[in-house]
């Protein structure tokens, strides 16, 4: 995946409060998509994490509907 591309959680990461199916942007991108960074913020603009990801916690977003949901209840 490329930098400043959608991408969703394919499992959960409860330390952040975060599902699988969550939206973050990925910021960067490692050498050979070894590895990304991707930032996962509230509708507020507000940063909940910045996690470095393998290619299998993530995947691109398809042709789907996004949705929202309280952080307070992913805890």
């Amino acid at each position: 995946m490329r930098e400043l591309s959608l991408a969703v959680l394919t499992k959960n990461f409860p330390e952040y409060s975060l599902l699988s199916g969550d939206v973050g942007t990925v910021v960067h991108s490692y050498p050979d998509n070894a590895a990304y960074e991707v930032e996962f913020v509230t509708g507020q603009g507000k940063t909940i994490a910045v996690l470095t990801l393998i290619p299998e916690d993530i995947r691109p977003v398809a042709a789907e509907i996004l949705h929202v949901r309280s952080i307070a209840k992913a805890a």
